[in-house]
């Protein structure tokens, strides 16, 4: 039986890895650093065992902490869920793989793929549709205005980028901006529904899963992270999400984000409709354990099931109420709609104490 330890627990798309991986017949040990509230995840009846380091991922204890705990398993499969620990284990891939398997490129190669500019670049040299970006001041509004790594500097999703309509916002927007980066990018704002592309490469950065969503609602209304979204299956995109990943020497789990035909920049980790893998069918999780321990895997273009509609119901009831009170009648009574006919994110009939928790959590933080 394969043993795989799910470090950064405390993210809801832990829950999600957690199920496929116990599904798919391996033990899963459950993993969080520092203080505080038991991750949800703790309590799914597919982790086998719950651990808890002293240190928190982003102190300089954690990394010796984190060595200890793997080296006494037997050389598992490390996956990371959220980027501490990634950044942790990127920048000491030769220790780490002494003790354990993953799939996690070296920091070098993260730091290209979280920065916006060095990504529009590539993705101009490569042929692939990009927003217009602006050196100076634009000659057309509206602009996105954004730094080259907003989560680098700790920011929420909501303060990553700003829209100008005209001249004056721009100005303002760009004064509040180097605050946090003395030259944001500046691009067109590019119009067209909102998608992601998810692919997993091997150690040789082969294609071994891709799965395609597209962003139904989202929170803030103004361009957060998605609330419910909806898996399809598009062949270009993935095409152009993997010839971009590939270009840098990439391994590991990505997903590339677009707007209408345009890429907008690279999430190189878990992203946060992971829990879509699960809801479609997908074999993401497993694929990496297993490509992860050294096996070739085959890649599988219709591996996962399209038009798989899956929520959050927290964050898309705020959506929802966000939608009306902006004058968006219409997104709200699809949300009404979709509390029938999409899969809740969390919810497994199979598993249900995850979900109980993370909302009694959620219920207590407010």
């Amino acid at each position: 039986m394969q043993t795989v330890v799910l470090a950064d627990a405390k993210y809801r798309s832990a829950i999600a890895a957690a199920r496929t991986l116990g599904r798919a017949g391996c033990n899963v040990i459950a993993l969080q650093g520092g203080a505080g509230s038991p991750p949800p995840v703790f309590s799914s009846r597919y982790v086998s065992e719950c651990c808890r380091l002293p240190a928190e991922p982003d102190e300089a204890e954690y990394s010796g902490q984190l060595l200890d705990m793997l080296a006494g398993k037997e050389h598992p499969v490390l996956f990371c869920t959220g980027a501490a620990t990634l950044n942790t284990v990127s920048r000491s891939i030769e220790t780490f793989s002494e003790v354990c398997d993953f799939l996690i490129s070296p920091q070098e190669i993260l730091d290209q793929l979280n920065d916006k500019e060095i990504v529009h670049r590539r993705c101009a040299e490569l042929g692939i549709p990009v927003p217009r970006q602006f050196d100076g001041e634009p000659d057309t509004y509206p602009v996105v205005i954004k730094p080259h790594c907003g989560e680098k500097l700790g920011l929420k999703a909501k303060y990553r980028y700003a829209v100008a309509q005209d001249l004056e916002e721009y100005r303002a927007y760009i004064a509040d901006m180097e605050k946090y980066d003395p030259q944001p990018i500046v691009q067109e704002r590019v119009s067209g529904s909102g998608a992601g592309v998810s692919l997993l490469l091997d150690r040789d950065s082969r294609l071994v899963c891709a799965l395609c969503h597209r962003r139904i609602r989202e929170y803030p209304i103004s361009g957060g992270p998605s609330t419910c979204c909806e898996s399809f299956y598009d062949a270009e995109m993935i095409e152009q999400a993997y010839c971009l990943l590939e270009s840098f020497g990439f391994t590991g789990m990505a997903m590339v984000e677009f707007k209408g035909e345009y890429v907008l920049e690279v999430n190189p980790r878990v992203w946060g409709s992971f829990p879509m893998t699960k809801a479609s069918g997908s074999p993401f999780a497993h694929l990496y354990a297993r490509a992860a321990a050294g096996e070739r895997v085959s890649y599988d273009p219709h591996d996962y099931k399209t038009g798989v509609k899956m929520r959050f119901l927290l964050n898309d009831t705020a959506a929802m109420l966000a939608y009306l009170r902006h004058g968006q009648p219409g997104q709200f009574f699809n949300g009404l709609a979709d509390c029938f006919r999409a899969k809740e994110a969390l919810w497994d009939w199979n598993d249900p104490a995850p979900m109980m928790k993370y909302l009694l959590g959620a219920l207590f933080r407010r």
